[in-house]
């Protein structure tokens, strides 16, 4: 199954479980991409002590997850594209929603 996340949030444990999940999907054969929108953009910047969000995030991409991040949503923060989180647009966004059989949403 192909499934895609949409992160509309920088809330700590909600980013964290929803990393988390994916990486589990991957574990379990799955393919998944996940979108970055609003404040899901800073999701790599999140430092919390309980939630470990730095950690989820290398777990996915280590398991071959794909992380898209909205270039609007980056340049009205003054944030730029990474390694992990490269610069996307809606049009990304609306080919992730069309490939995948699954859609979920956290924020």
């Amino acid at each position: 199954m192909i499934i895609g996340i949409i992160i509309n949030t920088n809330e700590p444990e909600t980013v964290w479980n929803a990393f988390r999940f994916g990486t589990t999907s991957l574990l379990n054969d799955h393919k998944v991409k996940i979108f970055l929108l609003g404040k899901g953009v800073e999701s790599e910047n999140i430092r919390d002590e309980k939630f470990n969000v730095q950690e989820q995030i290398k777990l996915f991409v280590e398991n071959n997850g794909k992380i898209f991040a909205c270039g609007t949503c980056l340049k009205t923060r003054q944030m730029e594209g990474s390694e992990f989180c490269p610069i996307s647009t809606m049009h990304d966004m609306l080919h992730i929603v069309e490939e995948s059989d699954k859609i979920l949403t956290f924020g």
